[in-house]
């Protein structure tokens, strides 16, 4: 794996910068100082913006927040209509040991969370044919066994995408609907991406932290609150292009023009393929070609609520093998964590944008039909219904980012490069390490933050 382009011992002291633990140091008073009265410029008001917002204001800089959005949030976004949360955006925190940000920013606001159990499964046929716990044990073996073959025995630029190297590597395996419903709804959910386009090298090659996946009982927006607390954040306000130069960066919106010395731009990889904001000049040719071979998708969720409960409602995730592959293949049951009847849908890889694309009562009736599917008239009519639409979403163009087949984790590290020491990226697609996590984008946004305040210094 690539190393990041800021070692770890600079990392941790931009950390501690950032928090204002080293604010009164020598160095933290020549850094504040280095700022004051610079004027940077934040597009987007998600977890990777408001985290570069609020480290340059800790160091004295003035900082306006451009956000096209009516909230804050970005790809955090909890909906709380429905009584327990949910996540209309992130819904887990990946590894919530001491050590994960996103961990400590919910602690922080007093969030109660729950471990979501894997091995609390069931598993169906389109039919409704519940798969024995043995068959359960032996796919999910035979998935871990070919996935740690390919993290022991492919090369590091082997170009191959996950779908190709089990295809030639294992022939024949993926006849088997239940191990490709196991690599749908365990990879492909992880990936964000379908088999045929992810990586086989690099698809699981990022960091980790220690501990199970939580989901935030409380939910994940209230997170966000300490962080953009007393800052200038301009609702409403779409940004069409971003001039850089010598003299500083001029900005663009529907709301007006902003200038300002520095520009710190995290609008999502989407948007940034879309070329729905105009550089001036164009981004140099590497970045503009990273953002080309950065693979970009969708997660499609949909939540229903029902009157009385027809599964069970001790199990936690609830699998069914679906055609095409993907579609509302994995359910999470919230009655193991809430008193509400909640079956949550998920559709992932190349399922996840043609069900974005569906308007709502299209992509409930899709996804009532795969439960009845199973249980037949015991599916009541929804109370109420929740849904996602990221791919289609102007603002965002898909969920989060993966490393497509046959390119490099340096395409997300091309993008931390600073531009003319003017413009600087960040969010989730700029970090490999922790690519697709709340944890990564927080990390992106103080990274972007370190590096404004060296090129102001």
């Amino acid at each position: 794996m690539l190393q990041s382009k800021i070692d770890r011992r600079r990392f941790i002291q931009t950390l501690l910068y950032a928090s204002g633990v080293l604010a009164l140091s020598p160095i933290g008073i020549a850094r504040a100082q280095a700022l004051a009265g610079a004027k940077v410029i934040v597009v987007g008001a998600g977890m990777a913006g408001l985290s570069a917002a609020r480290s340059l204001v800790n160091q004295g800089a003035e900082v306006v927040v451009l956000e096209g959005r009516d909230r804050i949030g970005g790809r955090i976004h909890t909906d709380f209509s429905m009584g327990p949360p949910f996540e209309v955006g992130a819904g887990w925190i990946h590894g919530p040991s001491p050590d994960n940000p996103a961990r400590q920013l919910a602690d922080e606001v007093g969030s109660k969370y729950v471990v979501t159990e894997d091995d609390s499964l069931q598993v169906f046929e389109a039919g409704g044919k519940e798969l024995s716990e043995q068959r359960i044990e032996a796919v999910n073996a035979e998935w871990q066994r070919i996935s740690e073959w390919m993290d022991q025995n492919l090369e590091i630029d082997d170009p191959r995408s996950l779908e190709k190297v089990i295809q030639e590597q294992f022939p024949g395996a993926l006849d088997d609907p239940a191990l490709r419903w196991a690599f749908t709804a365990h990879s492909e959910f992880s990936d964000g991406a379908p088999t045929e386009d992810v990586s086989a090298t690099y698809r699981d090659d990022d960091e980790l932290f220690p501990e199970a996946d939580v989901v935030i009982t409380t939910g994940y927006s209230p997170i966000l609150e300490p962080i953009a607390e007393g800052m200038d954040i301009r609702m409403g306000t779409k940004v069409t292009s971003i001039a850089y130069g010598e003299e500083g960066v001029k900005v663009e919106t529907t709301a007006g023009t902003f200038e300002g010395k520095f520009c710190v731009c995290s609008v999502p990889a989407g948007v940034l393929k879309a070329d729905t904001i105009a550089f001036d000049p164009p981004l140099p040719g590497e970045h503009r070609t990273a953002i080309r071979n950065i693979g970009f998708n969708s997660v499609t969720k949909i939540a229903f609520k029902f009157a009385e409960p027809f599964w069970n409602t001790d199990t936690q995730y609830i699998g069914v093998i679906t055609q095409p592959k993907g579609r509302w293949c994995y359910w999470l049951n919230y009655r193991t964590f809430s008193d509400e009847n909640i079956l949550l849908g998920l559709s992932v890889g190349a399922y996840a944008p043609v069900a974005d694309r569906m308007s709502d009562a299209e992509m409930a009736a899709d996804a009532l039909s795969v439960l009845k599917g199973v249980w037949g008239d015991k599916v009541g009519k929804p109370v109420q219904t929740l849904t996602t639409h990221w791919s289609t979403d102007p603002f965002a163009l898909g969920a989060y980012a993966y490393p497509r087949a046959g390119r490099t984790p340096e395409d997300f590290d091309i993008l931390q490069e600073p531009v003319e020491d003017r413009l600087f990226l960040c969010g989730e697609h700029t970090i490999f390490e922790y690519k697709a996590t709340v944890h990564g984008a927080h990390y992106s946004g103080l990274r972007a933050a370190e590096q404004v305040i060296e090129a102001a210094g």
